[in-house]
């Protein structure tokens, strides 16, 4: 991973697209622009990284402090690395710096996403939800305690 720069909002706004397509059209709300509007808007290099796979951009995940805590966001895989583990060694990482923080890490995910399961295994649990969103939050652990 690398620290995000701002050329890189277009490529991270198209994987975006190419990634919640099917979610965004199952629940009935894809729209080509706004999906990639959406990110361009709230895109900041500051606190997001870049994934990189045999050198060329494969992903990334933004993770800001918020209210509560810190809120995870805009985590896309390029589909090709989706269910080979690289997601789930991504967010160990970026949840042993929070935990170390004593952090509560805030994220939402949604309805029907396959992304959920990642998130459950990783501790998250639902706090709220609605027609389109899931909203999952995750409490710090201690040394030696494991949400697995």
């Amino acid at each position: 991973m690398r620290v995000a720069e701002p050329a890189d909002v277009e490529a991270i706004a198209e994987l975006r697209a190419r990634v919640m397509r099917p979610d965004l059209e199952r629940l009935g709300r894809f729209d080509e622009h706004r999906v990639r509007q959406r990110l361009r808007d709230s895109f900041s290099a500051r606190y997001t990284s870049v994934v990189v796979a045999d050198g060329a951009f494969a992903g990334c995940v933004t993770l800001r402090p918020g209210e509560g805590g810190q809120w995870l966001e805009h985590f896309y895989l390029a589909p090709e690395l989706q269910g080979c583990g690289v997601g789930s060694a991504i967010l160990r990482t970026l949840l042993d710096r929070t935990d170390s923080e004593g952090a509560t890490v805030h994220l939402n995910v949604l309805q029907g996403s396959a992304a959920r399961r990642l998130y459950e295994r990783h501790g998250f649990t639902v706090a709220t939800q609605d027609a389109v969103d899931v909203f999952m939050v995750r409490s710090p652990t201690g040394p030696g305690e494991s949400h697995a």
